[in-house]
């Protein structure tokens, strides 16, 4: 009767497991000799296993002042389409979404939003590119701060504000409003919010 012979695949084996203890990383045994990196392969080699960007859509406040956060800092994404017209303020949809939509606005010295509100959207607001002023007005009273790049401004539905270019550079800014922006209500310059608006199609 012929013996089966097992000691070269247990030596063949051991051989493998030595290499493997070998190629560790310091201090991260393995019970066995091998990794699930060794099994299964390397998660990080298919994207599709690795996405971080779920869920797809922002929902929250936070969510909104991250993707603000995340445009303003891809200038090659906004900074092709920047025009600026003499007339007006330019302005250009960067991105829609479920229950929101992003803007590009571009400001020359001297151009004005008007003091308006934004109806029932609430939104975020950043400066990309030179500085804007804010004069924002309440019931406790009215105040104005200076808006460079880098910072953000978030406003809730029914907030009363004035931005202009009060510098004697361009600037540029991007507007996310949730839910997207339908209506837009002017006031006169000495207007409280209950008094009756004027609706224009302008963003800002």
């Amino acid at each position: 009767m012929r013996m089966i012979r097992i000691r070269k695949r247990n030596r063949d084996r051991s051989k493998l497991a030595r290499r493997l203890q070998a190629a560790r990383p310091a201090g991260r045994p393995w019970a066995d000799g091998l990794s699930d990196v060794s099994i299964a392969g390397d998660p990080l080699a298919f994207p599709h296993l690795a996405r971080t960007d779920l869920p797809g859509h922002p929902v929250t406040v936070a969510d909104h002042s991250r993707l603000v956060r995340e445009i303003a800092a891809d200038r090659a994404r906004w900074e092709p389409l920047v025009r600026y017209d003499a007339l007006t303020r330019w302005y250009a949809r960067l991105e829609t979404g479920p229950g929101y939509e992003v803007w590009l606005l571009s400001w020359l010295p001297g151009q004005s939003s008007g003091l308006h509100d934004h109806g029932a959207s609430a939104g975020v607001m950043a400066v990309v590119r030179g500085e804007l002023v804010e004069r924002s007005l309440t019931h406790a009273g009215d105040g104005a701060r200076t808006l460079r790049p880098g910072g953000q401004r978030v406003f809730s539905a029914g907030y009363l504000h004035e931005v202009v270019n009060g510098s004697l550079e361009p600037a540029v800014s991007i507007h996310l409003y949730s839910p997207g922006l339908t209506e837009m209500n002017q006031y006169g310059g000495a207007a409280v919010p209950e008094q009756h608006p004027q609706t224009s199609a302008e963003v800002g």
